[in-house]
This record gives structure tokens, C-alpha cells and sequence, in this order.
């Protein structure tokens, strides 16, 4: 189970979540988020790769987006930082779970590495499960509002 969503979060948490907001206001990664908020719906690999073909500026930008998340993940999953805590102020790694969450699964197989991205699932999965918790039905509507094609 990632992190320990019921215990107490502390001033190394704190610190080390504002040290986490300030990588994310670096101008490259901020560039590649802004790219995948504002582009990146792909619902299977083919379409990934047509979106993010090799060697791209987009496939630059999802990889520093997801492996960014991915590692901030592994902060909740080892139990360096307090999971309750980070939900309540980072929507944004929920996102790019949701978005990538097709993907994760048939990119595991192609890459013969089962652990891909593996800690923005675990959190991706707790974070949902944390949300529904506390807001019935914030999380459809949140799927409606960041996953789905937009209109």
C-alpha cells in the first residue's frame, strides 16, 4: 500500500512538497505540462505513437511529465512523504495517472518491464480511492472533466 494516507504529516513533509512545487515551476518541465494538460489524450499506444512519435518534442514532454510523477510517487510509496497530505493539494498527479492509465499496461509488455511507472499507478490508485472517500462522485466528474476528449 502506498504511503500511510491516516498518519501525521510533519515539517520534512511540508519542505519537501514545496521543494516539489518549485522543480515544477522549472520552465522545461513547466513547458511539458503544460503540453500534456493541454494535449496529451491518447487511449492506446498507436494513437501514443502518432501523438509522441521518438525522438519529438511531445515525446520529451511526456516522459519529463510522467517520470516526474512517477518519482514523486516513489516519494509516497517508500513512506518519505505523507500520502493524506500530498492529496490535498496535488490534483495534478491524478491527472496524469488517469490519462496514462490505458497506456501503462501494454506499455509494460512492450518494454518487458513490469515495474514502468509502477508508483504513479499505486498512488494513482490510492489518490482515487482517497477522493471518492471524501467526495462521492469527484472523481467521475473529474474523469469527465480531464480525461475525456475535450468538446
Amino acid at each position: 500500500m502506498a504511503g500511510k494516507p491516516t498518519s501525521t504529516a510533519t515539517y520534512d513533509d511540508v519542505n519537501l512538497l514545496l521543494r516539489l512545487y518549485d522543480l515544477r515551476r522549472e520552465d522545461r518541465l513547466r513547458a511539458a505540462r503544460q503540453w500534456f494538460v493541454a494535449n496529451f489524450r491518447a487511449s492506446n499506444l498507436e494513437e501514443f505513437s502518432k501523438l509522441c512519435p521518438p525522438g519529438s518534442e511531445e515525446n520529451t514532454s511526456f516522459r519529463m511529465v510522467i517520470s516526474y510523477w512517477d518519482m514523486v510517487a516513489s516519494f509516497i510509496t517508500a513512506g518519505v512523504l505523507n500520502a493524506e497530505l500530498f492529496f490535498e493539494s496535488n490534483r495534478e498527479l491524478l491527472m496524469v495517472y488517469l490519462r496514462s492509465e490505458p497506456l501503462l499496461a501494454p506499455a509494460r509488455e512492450m518494454f518487458k518491464d513490469p515495474l514502468a511507472w509502477r508508483n504513479l499507478e499505486l498512488v494513482g490508485i490510492q489518490y482515487r480511492q482517497w477522493l471518492e472517500s471524501r467526495a462521492p462522485g469527484s472523481v467521475d466528474a473529474f474523469i469527465a472533466r480531464v480525461v475525456s476528449p475535450p468538446r
